[in-house]
């Protein structure tokens, strides 16, 4: 028995992501769920995967973020139960505390296959619950994008009412911070090159809007637009070419959560202003399985919902990768499998 599958080839590239079939995984053994996926979401982490930027091995499955429906579970299971919703975890491995030294290299979609298939068997804990009232394909835009928002601000910094935070851009994480940002009660500056995308921010709660096509040097427009003093935190999602309009944007002391390199890997960085400053710069990469379980409940005590542009069935993977270079889509991509 086979189940549909998508594998990135050799070498990687859009036009060498092709679906395929593989073997049915089977039943679970002990401590495992059969969980029947029904979508995916896309982060730019699998774009990088199979576009290779990102070296995976030939033959690789992607996709880091998988939601669907347990199946059947295996003796010893105790979280699970067939017929529950559950969504991934980004690092399988990481449960709590700080990331092992190994749990890089298990990322699936990456250093392991991921969950662009029909049907994966897994030990219970590389799932979580998801959160109530969510569907298929609300659940799946979690695993990377809504967690790294929330360590950014509620994790590794701890916004309240009040605070005031820096979103770049209409992205998943960005839109994801922008409605953790909110219903925690803070003030949000949003960025974008887009009039259209920024008014869809302001409807979703961004309280002030720069475009940084007419404004380049927007690091002193968010010091107007706070008295001067800067802002609490900037979720990064740029990288090196805007790391230094961010430290501008920071108040003394702020936060910058370094989370993207859409403006490159590398670059010159103003130690100067980021010692004057006397800013918290930190990488962050994504979180563990008890932040996704403390995110899950912060989601259903606020009533937060993804916002999810477009569908994309999963024999059509590549052209969803496509629709997001081309950077059409506001918040998450789905991929309905």
């Amino acid at each position: 028995m086979t189940i549909a599958a998508v594998r990135t080839g050799s070498p990687a590239s859009l036009d060498n992501l092709l679906p395929t079939t593989i073997e049915d995984p089977g039943a679970p053994g002990p401590g495992q769920i059969r969980v029947k996926l029904a979508a995916s979401s896309l982060n730019y982490h699998d774009f990088a995967v199979v576009s290779g930027m990102i070296p995976a091995a030939a033959g690789r499955i992607p996709m880091s973020d998988g939601a669907g429906t347990v199946e059947a579970v295996g003796a010893r299971v105790t979280q699970f139960q067939p017929g529950d919703l559950v969504v991934s975890t980004f690092f399988p491995e990481w449960i709590d505390g700080t990331p092992p030294a190994t749990a890089f290299r298990g990322v699936p979609g990456d250093g392991i296959d991921g969950y662009a298939r029909e049907v994966v068997v897994t030990p219970e804990h590389w799932f979580t619950r998801a959160p109530a009232g969510y569907n298929a394909a609300e659940a799946a835009t979690l695993t990377c994008a809504g967690l790294t928002a929330w360590r950014a601000l509620l994790v590794d910094n701890a916004i309240r009412p009040g605070s005031t935070v820096l979103i770049q851009g209409s992205g998943g994480v960005s839109i994801f911070a922008l409605q953790f940002a909110k219903a925690a009660g803070a003030t949000v500056i949003a960025t974008s090159s887009s009039g259209d995308k920024l008014e869809k921010l302001k409807d979703l709660g961004a309280d002030h809007l720069i475009n940084y096509n007419e404004v380049p040097a927007w690091g002193m427009k968010v010091l107007e637009l706070t008295g001067g003093s800067g802002v609490d935190c900037v979720v990064e999602i740029g990288g090196a070419g805007t790391l230094d309009q961010s430290m501008m944007s920071t108040r003394v002391g702020g936060h910058v959560a370094l989370i993207g390199v859409l403006t490159g890997f590398a670059g010159p960085v103003q130690t100067a202003l980021l010692m004057a400053k006397n800013l918290r710069v930190q990488g962050l990469t994504v979180g563990s399985r008890a932040q996704q379980l403390a995110m899950i409940a912060g989601i259903e005590a606020n009533g937060i919902k993804p916002v999810i542009s477009d569908h994309f069935q999963l024999a059509n993977l590549a052209d969803a990768f496509r629709h997001q270079a081309a950077n059409k889509h506001f918040g998450k991509i789905a991929v309905d499998i």
